[in-house]
């Protein structure tokens, strides 16, 4: 019944997208039925990519609030649908313009990069923006030997093992990400000792040291399929292993270990997706003065693209 339910609204979101000039991006991290009505899915860098190159009238954004936002950012004249307006990211809610500031204030010759995991407001602030799939491209490039990096610790550590430059973290993290831990590694690799490891540069360091390979969820797509291997122990969000093992059905994927899922990223459903077209919610909006500036951070994002 529910998987009847399913494909009548599927045919129903089919419709609604044609007649509405509207595109659907999804992110790795959605429920497996929300990825398979993508027209286009991917990492955060990816989809900004997308969203900046797509023609139509409207854009459905199956991910959390700042992946909207950066989609508006970057496409002002689009309509920008989030499904969910609850669909948030805890880790981009850690950081504020007034504790932005006070770093700023802190450390006046260091220049800004913000993960794209940011509010419109903090990427207002920044120098330029990143992705986990080039964060160390950015850094390498901007112009200053101090880099404020925020709002993920675990990410800027992981950046700073790659450059002279002095990396100055924030002591935020994802809540996901940081639930992995060496022991589980471990352990996954005991179960499964002919396994690769692939972790996300979001993880602890010492989780990062017993990876065979650290990469963004785009990543390790492209490496999972590039690989001799037959079995993978992946660290990140569980939604990933959907996609790999859809793209790789010859190939096992198992998760690193147990409650690998962001709940804001799951709660989008097909009847959400298909509510949002009908009735064109949530409308995503940014102030022109704030993304006027965002856009300029995002587009140095998008150099290394």
């Amino acid at each position: 019944m529910e998987k009847s339910n399913d494909t009548h609204l599927v045919e129903k979101i089919t419709h609604l997208k044609e007649e509405k000039d509207a595109i659907i991006l999804v992110h790795n991290y959605q429920r497996g039925e929300i990825q398979d009505i993508a027209d286009f899915l991917g990492d955060s860098l990816a989809l900004s990519r997308q969203a900046g190159e797509l023609t139509c009238k409207m854009i459905v954004f199956c991910g959390v609030r700042f992946m909207a936002e950066t989609a508006k950012i970057i496409s002002p004249d689009k309509v920008v649908l989030l499904p969910r307006k609850e669909a948030s990211c805890p880790m981009a809610n850690m950081i504020n313009k007034e504790e932005l500031q006070k770093m700023k204030i802190k450390y006046p010759e260091a220049r800004v990069v913000s993960y794209v995991n940011t509010t419109a407001e903090i990427k207002a602030e920044s120098d330029a923006c990143c992705t986990s799939a080039n964060a160390i491209a950015v850094v390498q490039n901007i112009d200053a030997e101090r880099v404020i990096f925020i709002p993920d610790k675990n990410l800027a550590n992981y950046v700073s093992r790659f450059t002279d430059k002095e990396v100055i973290p924030y002591n935020g993290y994802c809540y996901v990400h940081v639930r992995i831990r060496a022991e589980d590694i471990k352990k996954a690799k005991k179960i499964h000792p002919d396994a690769v490891v692939f972790v996300h540069p979001e993880c602890p360091p010492e989780v990062i040291e017993l990876a065979d390979e650290v990469a963004s969820t785009a990543g390790m797509l492209k490496l999972a399929r590039a690989s001799e291997a037959r079995k993978f122990i992946i660290g990140t969000e569980e939604g990933l292993i959907y996609r790999l093992k859809k793209e790789n059905p010859e190939k096992k994927f198992f998760a690193a270990g147990p409650a690998l899922i962001c709940r804001n990223m799951k709660l989008t459903r097909l009847e959400d997706v298909y509510l949002s077209l009908k009735e064109e919610r949530y409308k995503v909006e940014v102030e022109d003065n704030i993304a006027s500036r965002a856009r300029k951070a995002l587009n140095e994002m998008l150099k290394y693209a």
